[in-house]
């Protein structure tokens, strides 16, 4: 990362922040604006990555299937889910530069989940963030968010994005 220059180190942290901060109070309009209008988001198992199998606990594949996970989330299952809440720790691990304002970034992940009918936290999951990510006079968007779990046996029905 030495050979990133700190102001889109700082652009990409933001958006990492505005993303999980969306997620942690379940704001989805937000977690929405995070993508460009050619963003897509996936959350698969390691294994499933490693192997090349296209099975995914989510896969919004473009931005019209974004808007149908927020409208998903914020109209459909309200009354059909049992709701927890999250709280997001990152970490950073690398910045690469690919071109015409494009990085790709990765981050290492740890979701931990309260439910809400007996207030006991638990981790949801652990893993890593592979990002290509557009920066457009110091805004960064998500092209492709990949959330890549390291398990494929989650502890509960995942009902938002990670």
């Amino acid at each position: 990362m030495s050979d990133v220059a700190a102001n889109v180190i700082s652009s990409i942290e933001n958006l990492n922040r505005n993303y999980i901060c969306a997620l942690d109070s379940l704001s989805m309009q937000a977690w929405l604006d995070c993508f460009s209008r050619r963003g897509t988001y996936t959350f698969i198992a390691e294994e499933n990555e490693r192997r090349g199998f296209p099975i995914a606990f989510m896969l919004d594949d473009c931005y019209e299937r974004l808007q149908d996970r927020v409208t998903q989330v914020d109209e459909i299952q309200d009354d059909s889910t049992e709701h927890y809440t999250t709280r997001h720790f990152t970490q950073l691990t690398s910045i690469v530069p690919l071109g015409e304002n494009t990085f790709h970034a990765n981050y290492n992940f740890s979701i931990y989940y309260t439910q809400k009918d007996n207030n006991q936290t638990k981790i949801l999951c652990v893993g890593r963030y592979q990002d290509i990510i557009a920066i457009d006079q110091e805004t960064a968007l998500f092209v492709q968010r990949k959330a890549v779990t390291d398990t494929n046996v989650l502890p509960r029905y995942i009902a938002y994005p990670v």
